[in-house]
């Protein structure tokens, strides 16, 4: 398109936003040695740190929580909150909390999948969650802001559009929908600090990502 531009992006915050959204995924697996070892939340907080305030703080106390609980405690709490065994008290798939019924792969379900592969996304054979999953939809907002990058990176602002549209609309019509009341939930129920201080962390990079580059 004649006279197209992009905004102005600061390339190392675009970065940011690519490693501490994938991050933020991880965080919805199962908790695991791992995280430590890798310095997965030394990295988090790096990424924040480039992006607002608000996150390096939130994203700082994350890590110490986790550190500070022991991993039988945090498993168990996991398995509480997202697994069950018998009733999870944040069922952690959007289908729950936008189609109004304690069933999955809903509506919403079938809606999510079509956004991802209207951008050419489809969900890898190897995952074993359902294409609603929390860490699912994080895990393709990762990949729009990734895309938009590229697409700065590029200097194609016609990609660029495209893939802040994609995300917007992702946000409009199906994750920034429902990670309210899940975030609310697992804040209600958790019994580890960790989980309580990422719904808030969840919630809040959410919102910032629902408000950056609104397509008109």
């Amino acid at each position: 398109l004649s006279g197209t531009r992009m905004p102005d992006c600061d390339a190392k915050t675009g970065s940011a936003r690519e490693d501490f959204c994938r991050f933020l995924a991880a965080c919805y697996y199962q908790p695991d040695p791992v995280f430590s070892e890798e310095k997965m939340f030394a990295s988090m907080l790096n990424a924040a740190c480039q992006i607002h305030p608000e996150l390096e703080m939130l994203t700082s106390r994350l890590g110490a929580a986790f550190a500070a609980e022991g991993l039988d405690c945090l498993l168990v709490d996991y398995t509480r909150l997202f697994l069950g065994p018998t009733q999870a008290r944040a069922k952690p798939y959007g289908s729950i909390w936008l189609d109004g019924q304690e069933t999955v792969m809903g509506d919403s379900t079938m809606a999510v999948l079509e956004i991802y592969e209207s951008g050419g996304f489809e969900v890898a054979g190897d995952f074993h969650e359902l294409p609603d999953h929390i860490a699912a939809e994080l895990e393709f907002l990762y990949l729009t802001i990734y895309r938009e990058n590229e697409a700065h990176r590029n200097d194609t602002p016609e990609a660029f559009a495209a893939n802040a549209a994609l995300r917007k609309r992702f946000l409009d019509e199906h994750l920034g929908r429902w990670v309210k009341p899940f975030t609310a939930a697992i804040s209600a129920s958790a019994s580890c600090a960790f989980y309580r201080d990422l719904a808030q962390l969840t919630r809040r990079f959410i919102a910032m990502e629902a408000d950056r580059f609104k397509v008109e």
